[in-house]
């Protein structure tokens, strides 16, 4: 991989909503970038600007499985594993896999190349909080027997197997848990209320409100979010124990579906529905560690960063509604 004088940078995940915002910034930054990923939820499209890149590589693979590389590798980011309920519940068991099977198979790389590595954890480990807003040192309150613990049990199981690794082996980890995160380049079908409410609105559809609409999201921006990674992997400060990465902006979901049909401007009403099974109720960041150790703070406000968002999904609609003849005449 020549044209590159920086660090040789693995991504998991890479060709995922944040996968491949990342990658864009290790590239700009002058980096060599290894792109793994099965593309179960990841999509090409993501990344085929990158394809022709001197310092890019992609690796299509399941991080499930083992695997090795020859040259030597200064940063790993794991970012592989489903985040949607509606992609992670297919197959719950894969889910868990990814989680914990990917979190040793990308620890034995690290180890192997005195590499150090991030963890892409989730807010989702604090479950149904009864702490709000929620430190890094509450422990939660997560079904373990439920639709959503296949996500939930798993990322807090790849927290402890990356805890214990560097306790025995002294591997350089960090772990980042990541609150409701949106932008450019999430799936039109992902299933998360973002990408929902867009998607149905610019589409012409009812807004699809489950529970009250009273349950409460923080939203970070994306490129917010790839801004506190970065800082994470690269503090040496930080240490190993967990940050909180989110904007503490609370909104409902209810006024959340109110923004979106006030700056996509549509007809569309809204409908509610039964609330799923062991959905949160608040989800709220404290991220006094993270303004502490990092100087991190996200910057974009909720309406600022929907404003490329919805640009980018008008773009899939319109991209989609171009490809539909094509589809009926294959």
């Amino acid at each position: 991989m020549p044209g590159a004088s920086g660090r040789t940078v693995i991504v998991a995940g890479g060709a995922g909503f944040l996968g491949s915002h990342l990658c864009d910034r290790q590239i700009a930054a002058g980096h060599r970038v290894i792109c793994v990923d099965n593309l179960s939820t990841g999509r090409l499209e993501n990344i085929s600007h990158l394809m022709d890149h001197p310092c890019f590589a992609f690796v299509l693979h399941d991080i499930v499985e083992p695997f090795e590389l020859l040259e030597d590798v200064a940063q790993i980011y794991n970012l592989a594993c489903p985040a949607s309920p509606p992609k992670y519940q297919i197959d719950p068991l894969h889910t868990f896999k990814t989680s914990v099977f990917g979190a040793l198979n990308l620890l034995r790389i690290a180890e192997e190349k005195g590499a150090r590595i991030l963890q892409a954890s989730t807010s989702e480990i604090y479950g149904d909080p009864e702490v709000t807003p929620q430190p890094e040192s509450y422990r939660g309150l997560v079904n373990t027997i439920g639709p959503r613990s296949c996500y939930d049990e798993g990322k807090r199981a790849a927290e402890t197997v990356f805890h214990d690794t560097h306790e025995e082996r002294g591997v350089d980890i960090r772990i980042a848990r990541i609150f409701n995160t949106y932008g450019p380049r999430m799936d039109p079908e992902d299933g998360r209320v973002v990408s929902n409410f867009i998607m149905q609105a610019l589409t012409g559809e009812t807004l699809t409100i489950y529970g009250s609409g009273q349950q409460t999201r923080s939203f970070c921006y994306v490129d917010d979010l790839i801004d506190g990674l970065i800082a994470l992997m690269n503090s040496d400060k930080v240490g190993p124990d967990p940050v909180n990465l989110g904007n503490p902006g609370e909104f409902t979901i209810a006024q959340l579906a109110d923004i979106v049909l006030q700056m996509t401007g549509t007809q569309s009403t809204v409908s509610y529905r039964e609330l799923p099974r062991d959905d949160p109720r608040q989800r709220r960041p404290d991220i006094t560690r993270a303004k502490a150790v990092l100087g991190w703070a996200p910057k974009v406000p909720l309406r600022e960063g929907l404003v490329p968002t919805i640009a980018y999904f008008m773009s899939e609609v319109a991209r989609n509604a171009r490809n539909k003849p094509e589809e009926r005449l294959a």
